[in-house]
């Protein structure tokens, strides 16, 4: 494989879930779309993805999903009211959701089948080439964006690469818990997965976040896959076939992972991204020191 084929060009986003956890904030609007301060968790993803290199973003998208695309649709009556009125910055910081290199493709996933159905929704989109998912619940901080770190070990191995983090002993049935031998600081070659296994019988605390760089084989590994609990198709389980052709590697990144698909995680999200706004971080800050709490 050589280096221009190790480039990562194509960034999947599974957006069809219902955001149940979110309700009712979440009854008519996508909980992708829930801000952190001033941004969306959409946006936040697709920015790490661009940040990446990425310029192709393929959203995997259900009933009542509209919004997601009007966010990164080109917005004429809003454009030329800030133009109108001079607000120059406003109308840069609309215009800059989409740069103009960057592609944007839209897929039904028409039953909520597990995330390995939404992946396999975008095949046809992604085509014979390796890709990245990115699942937006998962807000990711790291300097550089933790999918760039990823995208490097891709090009120096040409394997698919997992992002995963040491997760307390008591939280392993939250996360796909990967084993494996380290073959370089912060890299390992996996193993062995198991999806959400009991603190009792987890194989380690290593879990897999919400990034993942994949060769296209794995499409044929899903479509191999029995459906699980649920009916649903796990990416967990095409990914284990994966590593029974080829050297699949865990990545324990640099930087911190914020779990927006909980409640708590959400919150932690907004109050520490706030403090480092450059906007309100210095009044938010002095705020939160006056509180009693």
């Amino acid at each position: 494989m050589t280096s221009s084929s190790r480039r990562i060009n194509k960034a999947v986003f599974p957006v069809a879930g219902l955001g149940t956890r979110f309700l009712p904030a979440t009854k008519a609007q996508p909980k992708e779309m829930l801000p952190v301060v001033d941004k969306p968790l959409i946006q936040y993803a697709v920015e790490e993805a661009y940040a990446a290199g990425i310029r192709h973003m393929i959203f995997v998208t259900g009933r009542n999903k509209r919004a997601i695309e009007d966010h990164f649709d080109t917005a004429y009556e809003l454009e030329n009211e800030l133009e109108a009125a001079n607000k120059h910055a406003l109308l840069a910081l609309v215009k800059s959701i989409q740069p103009d290199d960057m592609v944007l493709s839209y897929v039904r996933q028409p039953r909520m089948l597990g995330l390995g159905h939404a992946v396999l929704c975008a095949e046809h989109l992604v085509g014979n080439e390796a890709f990245a998912v990115l699942l937006a619940d998962d807000l990711m901080v790291g300097k550089p964006p933790v999918l760039a770190q990823m995208a490097q070990v891709f090009e120096r191995t040409g394997g698919s690469v997992l992002a995963v983090q040491e997760v307390p002993q008591d939280q392993t049935k939250r996360y796909g818990i990967v084993v494996g031998d380290m073959v370089e600081d912060r890299l390992l070659k996996v193993n062995h997965m198991v999806e959400k296994p009991d603190p009792a019988v987890a194989p380690s605390r290593m879990g897999v976040a919400g990034r993942y760089i994949l060769t296209p084989a794995v499409f044929e590994q899903i479509r191999q896959q029995k459906q699980g609990v649920g009916g649903e198709i796990q990416l967990t389980d095409g990914i284990s076939g994966l590593m029974q052709s080829e050297w699949v590697y865990a990545w324990q990144y640099e930087g911190k992972r914020y779990d927006c698909g909980s409640k708590e995680g959400f919150l932690e999200a907004t109050v520490e991204l706030a403090l480092q706004h450059p906007e309100v971080g210095v009044h938010f800050r002095e705020y939160l020191r006056q509180l009693d709490i």
